[in-house]
């Protein structure tokens, strides 16, 4: 007999929760290859105006072989008319069949309430359960855009004009400067359009990904061994915990029987009732965490270059410009009169007068709040894009939160990396295994502000800022996230 178990993907990117950008996946249903249910978000856009782009939501969906018990990813047609979406939404396919972009189809914006969606699954006989996963995304165009910086940004680029001409000739690192090595026409360098993630993974989505692990993969994306104690912390135990609330849930056994991990933040009882810092963006990462969880859910990394594209757009740039588009900045302090309020829950906000700039930036160690914040807190149902420090695609947090993990173009690890997308699958031992991706202690950079520098500093908000250009894709840190995409 067929099962099916819908798992729900909140993200949230309003400053209340009725404003909230939240995609529910509800009512599943499998009739032969047919997989059934209804999504909803809330915001939802497609313009032909500036910056003439739609969000969407990327569906993917994982089987739960009932022999084994073991989860995999499941690979969906690529013909269009296989699927089926309701009114105002449409299908858009991808080539290698690991899911489904799911958009608006006309020129609109507004809530999706409940639209019906079927899509056909491509599956080997067997019984399985299955799991629906939903991200949301932004559509970053095809286009020209000026990369680099003219001001004192750390590290920058210099300015550089990244056309159709200049992604099929390459960089050389003369040209493109910033202590950067030539950069081949394979590198994604953003002239071509893709699909960023429109929010840092969340605490949530996290867990979601260990839960979907054997007990060897998870032991290689937490700090602890699996088999701990009911409510051990996953990252950094003891000590200050910095708002990750990741935790053990049902510990596992050895490498039988992999742990259930849950959201369980300190101020609440019980374990992800809404309450527990679900929408948090998820901190103390590695690189090679980022990375494995977008090979998992078939996304890839963002290249230094596509983040700035992403960030900035056609716009010119602005010497010392943040990713809002301004200079205007505001950085959050979450133990001043007003502060945070409704903490841990989907409607976590900050109190502080909407202003330009604003961002979640050089908290001190004295905040009531030492950590980072819910993911698009800083967006309200009235705010533009300094106003909420939205990119120009309308990414949030790319600036501050926590620190972004790109590709760099620093050394030869990173200019090898040449878009190959994540399958779905991690190795046995839980590490992403696309091709190109950089596996050693060089090739990844951290892009964009976090939660304790301050904007105006070096590794700070501005946009240009290159002062983490050469991270190591093994070492976690209490500052990293990241976000993917595709």
């Amino acid at each position: 007999m067929k099962k099916i178990k819908l798992l729900i993907a909140i993200l949230f990117g309003s400053i209340i929760s009725t404003q909230a950008n939240n995609v529910t996946l509800t009512n599943p249903s499998v009739v032969g290859q047919n997989l059934s249910f209804k999504i909803s978000w809330d915001n939802s856009w497609y313009t032909n105006n500036a910056p003439n782009n739609w969000d969407a939501v990327w569906v993917f969906v994982k089987i739960q072989d009932c022999s084994t018990q073991l989860w995999s990813h499941a690979n969906l047609s690529t013909l269009v008319g296989d699927h089926s979406a309701a009114a105002p939404l449409m299908i858009e396919t991808v080539t290698d069949g690991k899911g489904v972009f799911i958009r608006r189809s006309a020129i609109g914006g507004g809530n999706i309430s409940a639209a019906n969606i079927t899509l056909k699954l491509n599956l080997p006989a067997g019984t399985y359960n299955y799991k629906v996963y939903g991200i949301e995304m932004v559509n970053v165009p095809t286009g020209t855009f000026t990369a680099g910086g003219s001001g004192s940004e750390s590290t920058k680029y210099n300015l550089t004009t990244i056309d159709a001409t200049v992604q099929s000739s390459g960089l050389t690192a003369a040209t493109i400067g910033g202590s950067s090595v030539g950069v081949p026409s394979t590198f994604p360098m953003g002239y071509n359009g893709f699909y960023c993630m429109k929010y840092e993974v969340s605490q949530q989505q996290y867990v979601d990904f260990l839960n979907s692990l054997t007990y060897n993969q998870q032991a290689s994306r937490v700090e602890i061994a699996p088999n701990s104690a009911i409510g051990t912390r996953a990252f950094t135990n003891s000590g200050v915990g910095h708002r990750n609330w990741i935790v053990i849930q049902t510990a596992g056994n050895n490498s039988a029987l992999p742990a259930t991990f849950a959201c369980g933040a300190a101020t609440v009882t019980g374990y992800s009732n809404g309450d527990d810092g679900e929408n948090i963006a998820c901190n103390k990462l590695s690189p090679s965490d980022i990375m494995s969880y977008l090979d998992w859910a078939a996304l890839r990394p963002m290249t230094e270059l596509e983040y700035e594209k992403a960030c900035r757009g056609p716009l010119p740039a602005v010497a010392n410009e943040y990713v809002w588009g301004t200079t205007d900045v505001v950085n959050w302090v979450p133990g001043a009169t007003p502060g945070l309020i409704n903490t841990d829950t989907p409607s976590e906000m900050w109190t502080n007068t909407v202003t330009n700039g604003i961002c979640i930036c050089g908290v001190n160690s004295g905040a009531t709040a030492y950590g980072p914040a819910r993911v698009g807190i800083t967006a309200t149902n009235s705010s533009g894009r300094a106003s909420s420090g939205a990119t120009y695609y309308g990414a949030m947090n790319m600036g501050d939160n926590v620190r972004e993990i790109a590709i760099t173009t620093r050394n030869a690890a990173g200019t090898a990396f040449n878009a190959t997308l994540g399958d779905g699958e991690l190795d046995p031992n839980g590490n992403f295994n696309a091709n190109t991706w950089p596996t050693g202690t060089i090739g990844t950079a951290g892009r964009g502000g976090q939660w304790v520098t301050l904007p105006g500093s070096a590794g700070g908000s501005q946009l240009a800022d290159r002062a983490n250009s050469n991270l190591d894709p093994t070492v976690r840190s209490y500052v990293n996230g990241g976000r993917g995409v595709r």
